[in-house]
C-alpha cells in the first residue's frame, strides 16, 4: 500500500514476554474459542482512520484493511475485483466511471451503504483539514480533487451521485491504472455519522469490511467476523492481536501466536534446513524498494556527475550479502521483480571506484575538497545502523568524503523528510497497486508530491505523461522502462535493494494469502484442529 516509511530490517525489538495464549481466557476473552480464533502479534496504531493512516502509519493498514472496504479491491492473485461496487461501466472516452453499488452492502451497524457515503468519504479524504498525505497522489486524477485539497472548492466536481446506488467518477484523462488506485485505504468508505460522533471516532469504527472491531485495549485488539458482510464471510470467527506482547518469534515458538514475520537477527537459523522452523517458513518477494535519495535541488547533488559518483562508490553486493545477510535482493532499477514493467536488463550504476573518482574530477567541483559539507538524513533508534555505517564508510573510503548522519525518530520521519532532508536521505517505497506508475511516476515525475529529492528531467516527464494515457500495454511499459533507465543513468537516487518477506505460519493455519500488497487477507484463512 502507499506509504513512505523506512524499512527497519536492522531493528532489535526488546519487550516483555507474557503468558501463553493457547487458552484465550488468560487474555480476558472467555467464551472465545481457540479453534475459531487466529492469534497474531500487533502494535497499537495511533489511528484507524483510513484517510489519515494511509501514507503515514503502515502498521495500521493491517487492521484497516480488515475493518473497512472500498468500491473495488484485489484478490489473492492481485487481480482487480468488485467490492462495494458490484459492477461498473467506463465511458467511451475512458474518463468517466459509473459504479453500481451492491444492494446488500451495509455498515457494521446495519445501515445500508449508499452512493452518498462514497462521495462523502472521498471528499472527506480530500479535505485539507484532514491532512491525508495520500490524497494528491492517489485521488488527484479525479476532476476537482486538487481544487478541494487547495481549499478552492467545497465539493469535488468529478464525483456525482446519480441515485442511492449509482455513482459517477470523472478523471482528468483516460488512465488505465485509475481503478487500481481505488483499492487504496484512502478510498475506503467511512460512515459520516460515525466520523461526526467525535474526534476519536476511529476507536469504535463503523466499517464495512469482513471484520468488525470488538475490543481494543492496551494489550489486545480483537476483531470479530461481521455477519453483515456482503461478500463471502470470513472463515475464522475472531482475530486476536497481542499488542506488544513479547518478541514475536519467541511468542511463535511458544505457541502464543500463529504467524510471525522473521527479522534479521533470526533469519539465519530459520533458513537452516535442519531447524524445525524451516518447514513452516514462507518466502515472498516484496514490492518494496529501499533507496538513498539525493537532494537534487541543492549543491552538490544538483550536479549529475556528483550523484553518479556517489552511486558508483557504493558496493551494493556487500551491503546485501554482508550487512543484510542476503535476505533481500539487489536493486539496479526502481521497479521490483514481479511488478508489471519490471526490466531485468536495466543498466544500473555498478560499483566502480575509478569511475566514481573520475566523475568527481569531471564535475563542477573538480575534487572532493571543493564539495560543500554533506549530511545524510535517516531514521534510527538513536544510533547508526549497520547499513548507515556501511554507506558512510564506503563514501569515505572510495571517495574521501566524510558524510555526517542526522537521525530522526521513525514515527516522525515520514512527516519531516520533505522539509528536513539534508543533501542525502534514506527512504523506502512500497507498492499500493501493481502498476509501474506507482513507482516511476509517483517518485520521479517533476510534479509528483512524493518526489522528495526534487529530481526533474523534461524527457522523463514526457515519457511519464505519455504513459499515463497510453492504452496500449506494450507501448505503456516501454515508456516506463525508458523513463526508468534515464532515472538510473542520471542517479536520481541510489536503488539499494528490494524487500523479501520471511513469514512463519503454523501448520494448522491454512489458505493465508501471502502477497506483496496489503489486501483484506484474513477472511480467507481457515484453521485446522489444533
Amino acid at each position: 500500500m502507499w506509504r513512505r516509511q523506512v524499512v527497519c530490517l536492522l531493528a532489535v525489538l526488546v519487550v516483555a514476554v507474557t503468558g501463553c495464549a493457547t487458552d484465550l481466557s488468560v487474555l480476558g476473552l472467555p467464551g472465545v474459542s481457540r479453534q475459531e480464533t487466529l492469534v497474531l502479534f500487533g502494535t497499537s496504531p495511533t489511528t484507524l482512520d483510513p484517510a489519515v493512516a494511509a501514507g503515514r502509519e503502515f502498521s495500521a493498514i493491517q487492521y484497516i484493511a480488515e475493518v473497512f472496504s472500498g468500491l473495488v479491491s484485489f484478490d489473492p492473485k492481485l487481480e482487480l475485483t468488485a467490492d462495494i461496487a458490484e459492477s461498473w461501466e467506463r465511458s467511451p472516452d475512458g474518463k468517466t466511471y459509473t459504479f453500481y453499488l451492491r444492494d446488500d452492502a451495509k455498515f457494521h451497524d446495519g445501515r445500508q451503504v449508499t452512493a452518498h457515503d462514497v462521495k462523502y468519504s472521498l471528499e472527506r479524504a480530500s479535505d485539507p483539514s484532514v491532512g491525508a498525505l495520500a490524497a494528491a497522489p492517489i485521488l488527484g486524477d479525479i476532476v476537482g480533487v486538487r481544487e478541494k485539497l487547495s481549499g478552492e472548492a467545497d465539493e469535488i466536481d468529478g464525483i456525482r451521485v446519480l441515485d442511492s446506488h449509482r455513482l459517477q467518477i470523472t478523471i482528468d484523462a483516460p488512465k488505465e491504472y485509475f481503478l487500481s488506485k481505488l483499492t487504496h485505504p484512502i478510498a475506503f468508505v467511512v460512515d459520516r455519522y460515525n466520523v461526526e460522533s467525535g474526534a476519536n471516532w476511529w476507536k469504535n469504527p463503523n466499517g464495512t469490511g469482513p471484520f468488525r472491531l470488538r475490543e481494543w485495549n492496551d494489550d489486545l485488539m480483537v476483531l470479530e467476523r461481521s455477519n453483515l458482510y456482503y461478500l463471502e464471510p470470513a472463515k475464522v470467527k475472531h482475530v486476536v492481536y497481542r499488542l506488544w506482547g513479547g518478541v514475536p518469534i519467541r511468542m511463535y515458538e511458544k505457541g502464543e501466536i500463529d504467524i510471525t514475520d522473521v527479522y534479521l537477527a533470526d533469519i539465519e537459523r530459520v533458513l537452516d534446513p535442519a531447524n524445525p522452523l524451516n518447514d513452516e517458513l514462507s518466502v515472498t518477494p516484496g514490492f518494496g524498494l529501499f533507496y538513498v535519495g539525493f537532494n537534487s535541488a541543492e549543491p552538490p547533488f544538483d550536479d549529475v556527475k556528483v550523484r553518479q559518483a556517489f552511486s558508483h562508490a557504493i558496493n551494493k553486493d556487500k551491503i546485501v550479502d554482508l550487512v543484510l545477510k542476503g535476505v533481500v535482493s539487489k536493486a539496479k532499477g526502481v521497479l521490483p521483480p514481479g511488478m508489471p514493467g519490471y526490466n531485468g536488463n536495466v543498466r544500473g550504476l555498478e560499483f566502480d571506484v575509478d569511475r566514481a573518482r573520475q566523475l568527481i574530477a569531471e564535475s563542477n567541483y573538480g575534487n572532493v575538497s571543493s564539495l560543500p559539507p554533506i549530511a545524510l538524513t535517516s531514521a534510527g533508534l538513536g544510533t547508526l545502523s549497520r547499513l548507515e555505517e556501511a554507506l558512510v564508510d564506503m563514501w569515505r573510503r572510495n571517495l574521501g568524503v566524510d558524510v555526517e548522519v542526522r537521525l530522526w525518530e521513525h514515527e516522525a520521519y515520514p512527516y519531516i523528510i520533505d522539509e528536513e532532508k539534508d543533501e542525502i536521505f534514506t527512504g523506502s517505497w512500497g507498492a499500493d497497486y501493481p502498476d509501474p506508475e506507482n513507482f516511476v511516476d509517483l517518485l520521479f515525475h517533476s510534479d509528483a508530491s512524493d518526489n522528495i529529492g526534487e529530481y526533474g528531467n523534461s524527457q522523463v516527464d514526457a515519457w511519464l505523461d505519455a504513459a499515463r494515457v497510453e492504452d496500449n500495454a506494450t507501448a505503456r511499459v516501454m515508456a516506463y522502462q525508458m523513463a526508468e533507465q534515464m532515472i538510473v543513468d542520471e542517479a536520481a537516487s541510489i536503488p539499494l535493494y528490494f524487500d523479501v518477506s520471511y513469514t512463519l505460519v503454523k501448520p494448522y493455519v491454512k489458505d493465508l494469502p501471502l502477497t506483496p500488497l496489503w489486501i483484506p487477507r484474513l477472511k480467507y484463512v481457515t484453521l485446522a484442529p489444533h
